[in-house]
């Protein structure tokens, strides 16, 4: 199979279901970002992480191919079976979030993001997490998307975010928190 098809020289791609839309609507860029941040998470994984991180980072990106899917889908049209989003997608981060906060110091202030390598990668996905949110959000104004998806997305950056200050505990970097000028 070749990886050009030339179909897409026109400014048009094809939905998961044949329909054909214009590059730039909001289902593109939505699923492009989610797309962004499974690439993010790729590179969080690529750090020098431990294997627990590691592990769940993997079903992270599973998760988020399968979310991908169902916003590139035009289920009109579509007879082929998607893996199912499952509300376990979103214990699963909660689950680890209530674990690493265990280990934590509890927050007293907002934390400027950076330290170390591994933790700024963290946090650049949790922004492009944030984005994808927003922007299934203003897709679903208009077409149908499933509940899960948006809740997804928000314990996800919710639990890159804690991720971001396991990483700082884990690498001896510094937490530096915001502290306001007067």
């Amino acid at each position: 199979m070749k990886i050009y098809t030339k179909k897409g020289d026109t400014g048009q791609t094809g939905l998961i279901g044949g329909t054909r839309v214009r590059k730039d609507e909001i289902r593109i860029h939505t699923y492009g970002t989610v797309d962004e941040l499974n690439s993010w998470i790729g590179m969080v994984r690529d750090q020098d992480i431990s294997k627990r991180h590691h592990d769940i980072l993997i079903s992270i990106q599973t998760n988020l191919f399968t979310l991908g899917s169902h916003l590139a889908t035009d289920f009109s049209k579509s007879k082929m079976e998607l893996p199912e989003i499952e509300m376990s997608f979103i214990t699963e981060l909660e689950n680890q979030i209530d674990s690493l906060e265990k280990e934590l110091e509890p927050m007293t202030n907002f934390i400027l993001p950076g330290g170390h390598v591994a933790v700024s990668s963290v946090h650049l996905a949790r922004c492009v997490c944030r984005r994808a949110e927003r922007m299934v959000v203003e897709m679903s104004a208009d077409l149908p998307v499933n509940p899960l998806i948006v809740q997804y997305l928000n314990r996800l950056s919710d639990y890159l975010f804690v991720l971001s200050r396991s990483m700082t505990k884990d690498t001896n970097s510094e937490e530096i928190p915001w502290i306001t000028r007067k």
